[in-house]
C-alpha cells in the first residue's frame, strides 16, 4: 500500500512527522495532493492538549492543492485541477446545512447535538498537514483556484480569512460603524480587513506587538492601540468621545479581551466572539448592564463549502485586500516539527507559516 508523510498527533505536547497509508477514495470523495498548507492557532490548542482529538490523527485544516483522484460519483471537477477546500467541509444535505448552519454539519446524533460538527479536517478525520488529504463530499467543498492566484494568495481562505470575515459579517457591521478588534493575530487582522470591507468607517486595532499593529494599518485599521503602553478601554472611549463602539470583535480567546470588548460597547452594541476559549468565561455585571443593555453576543465558526471559498478568492482576485504580508515564514513538510515549535512559541515575529510538502 502506498504511503505518505503526515503530521500526526501523538499526545499532548507532541505532534510528529510520520508515515501513513494514502487514503482510499470513496464515491463522493476526492484525493487532494497538498501543495501548500499552514498551521493554525487551533492546531496549537490541540498540541497543548487544550482541545481533544484522537491519538494518531493527522492535523491541519487549511489545504491548497491539486486533485489527484476523484470518486466515481463526483461530477463537475477533474483530476489535475488546482483547488482549495475550506476548513469546514459540509455535506450539503444535513439538517444543519438545510437550516443554513453549514459549519455545524454532522452535529445531529441519537445522543443529541454536537457543536462544530462541520469542522472535520484534523478534528474528526485526518487533516491536511500531509502529502495527501481525502476531501469528503467533494462536489460541495472543492473550489477551483483561478489561474492568476498563487497558493500563498489563497492560503488564508480556508480558515483565517473566512473566520475573520465571518466575525465581521455575523456582527452585522453597517456603513458608518465604529469597530474595535481586540488582538491582531491572523484572525484579528482578517477581522480588521473584513470590518473595513463591510463599511465600517472607523476601525480600531488593539495588540501588544508593534509589527502586528503595523500590518493592522495595512489591513484597514484607522487607529491602532498598543495595549502594552496604553489602556485600550480608555483609548477607545477617548477616540469615540465616550460613545463606545458599535461592534467589538474578540479574536484572542481570553477572559481579559472578552471583558474589554464588553466594556467598550455602546448600549445596544454587538460583541462578536472569534476566539477559541480554553476555560470558562465570566460576564462582568457592570459592562453587561445587568443584562439590560440591549447588547448582542454572537459567535462564529467560519462558513465552509465551495461557494464560500469562491467568494473569498474573488475578494483577493479583485485586489480589495492583500493577505500576503501574513505569511512570514516558510517550511517544508519535513521540517513541520520545527515549524510547530516556532509558531507555538510565537518567535521571530511569526504570523502564519506556509508548509509545502
Amino acid at each position: 500500500m502506498a504511503r505518505m508523510k503526515a503530521a500526526i498527533f501523538v499526545q499532548p505536547g507532541r505532534i510528529v512527522l510520520d508515515e501513513k497509508p494514502i487514503p482510499d477514495v470513496g464515491p463522493l470523495d476526492a484525493l487532494m495532493r497538498v501543495t501548500t498548507t499552514t498551521i493554525c492557532g487551533t492546531d496549537v490548542h490541540i498540541l497543548k492538549g487544550e482541545y481533544p482529538v484522537a491519538k494518531g490523527l493527522t492535523i491541519g485544516h487549511e489545504p491548497v492543492g491539486v486533485i489527484e483522484k476523484l470518486g466515481s460519483a463526483v461530477q463537475g471537477l477533474r483530476e489535475g485541477q488546482r483547488v482549495i477546500a475550506g476548513a469546514i467541509t459540509p455535506s450539503g444535505w444535513s439538517n444543519a446545512c438545510l437550516c443554513g448552519a453549514c459549519s455545524q454539519d454532522g452535529a445531529g446524533t441519537k445522543h443529541g447535538w454536537k457543536p462544530i460538527g462541520g469542522w472535520k479536517f484534523g478534528n474528526t478525520i485526518d487533516g491536511c498537514q500531509a502529502e495527501y488529504v481525502l476531501v469528503p463530499d467533494a462536489m460541495a467543498n472543492l473550489a477551483p483556484v483561478p489561474d492568476d492566484l498563487t497558493d500563498e494568495q489563497v492560503l488564508m481562505c480556508p480558515d483565517i480569512m473566512s473566520t475573520g470575515f465571518g466575525g465581521a459579517e455575523r456582527a452585522g457591521i453597517r456603513i458608518g460603524d465604529t469597530v474595535a478588534v481586540f488582538a491582531q493575530g491572523p484572525i484579528g487582522l482578517c477581522a480588521t480587513a473584513g470590518a473595513k470591507l463591510s463599511g465600517a468607517t472607523t476601525v480600531i486595532g488593539v495588540d501588544r506587538l508593534a509589527n502586528r499593529l503595523e500590518i493592522a494599518r495595512r489591513m484597514g485599521a484607522d487607529f491602532v492601540i498598543d495595549g502594552s503602553a496604553k489602556d485600550p478601554i480608555e483609548e477607545i472611549m477617548r477616540i469615540t468621545d465616550g460613545r463606545g463602539v458599535d461592534v467589538a470583535i474578540e479574536a484572542l480567546g481570553t477572559q481579559s479581551t472578552f471583558e474589554a470588548c464588553l466594556r467598550v460597547l455602546r448600549p445596544g452594541g454587538t460583541l462578536s466572539s472569534l476566539g477559541v476559549y480554553s476555560g470558562d468565561l465570566k460576564i462582568p455585571l457592570g459592562p453587561f448592564a445587568a443584562g439590560l443593555g440591549d447588547h448582542q453576543i454572537v459567535t462564529t465558526l467560519c462558513p465552509g463549502g465551495k461557494e464560500r471559498m469562491r467568494r473569498l478568492m474573488a475578494v483577493i482576485q479583485s485586489r480589495r485586500v492583500d493577505l500576503g504580508p501574513m505569511v512570514t515564514h516558510r517550511f517544508k513538510l519535513d521540517d513541520i516539527e520545527r515549524a510547530y515549535e516556532l509558531f507555538a512559541n510565537q518567535r521571530e515575529g511569526v504570523l502564519k507559516v506556509a508548509i509545502t510538502p
